[in-house]
């Protein structure tokens, strides 16, 4: 699938914002972040189209770390808008083409040196966890990358994660976006930008968010 370079691609605040909201139960808000995104795109119809992708898979990613049901009324609430605008379409087909071998290098690209310590721990609480994890988590759902990149994806766990106030995945993921090629900085930046948009949608965390140490 050949997609255009989006203006905003440098710059994923639109996706990390959308999940925070999404991730935060403010569904509503996420409209807004998509028209404003699109304002800043400043596209044609191939790249809007691209945009409003990245925005579904994003919010269709998250929901396994924060809540299927967020996810649906995140999807249900940019649904409303994209579809008025011939900017939806079903993914389906394609995601369901990749292939097992795509299954095991996702899993071990997040997780890297860790990843035999993760599965024997999702296989050991609950085997089917461990088995789900790998067929449907990281295999068809995060291992899918024609819309979102492998950091795209990353920074959409962090964002999740950090909503959903669950300290130890958020260690997990912000190692991982590393591992996928992201700077200190970037990271540093993705994590500040889903503090600011949970804070906005209400979340409050019981011990705060990790801080990203210089490495």
């Amino acid at each position: 699938m050949h997609l255009p370079i989006l203006p905003v691609a440098t710059n994923p605040w639109y996706l990390v914002s959308a999940v925070a909201f999404s991730a935060g139960n403010e569904p509503q808000a996420i409209p807004e972040v998509f028209n404003y995104a699109l304002r800043e795109a400043g596209g044609e119809h191939d790249e809007n189209l691209l945009l409003a992708r990245k925005f579904r898979d994003a919010l269709f990613k998250s929901g396994l770390t924060s809540g299927y049901a967020k996810a649906i009324n995140g999807l249900e609430a940019l649904h409303e808008m994209t579809i008025h605008d011939n900017l939806f379409e079903s993914m389906a087909a394609e995601i369901f083409k990749i292939a097992h071998t795509m299954v095991v290098l996702s899993f071990e690209k997040r997780y890297a040196d860790t990843a035999d310590t993760v599965q024997r721990l999702l296989d050991t609480i609950y085997p089917d966890m461990g088995f789900f994890s790998n067929t449907i988590g990281y295999g068809y759902t995060y291992g899918f990358i024609d819309i979102l990149s492998p950091l795209e994806t990353s920074y959409v766990l962090v964002v999740s994660l950090i909503a959903s106030d669950t300290p130890r995945q958020i260690n997990w993921h912000l190692d991982g976006a590393r591992r996928n090629g992201a700077t200190l900085e970037e990271v540093k930046a993705v994590r500040q930008i889903a503090i600011e948009a949970a804070v906005a949608a209400g979340v409050k965390w019981k011990d705060g968010v990790r801080e990203i140490e210089d490495s």
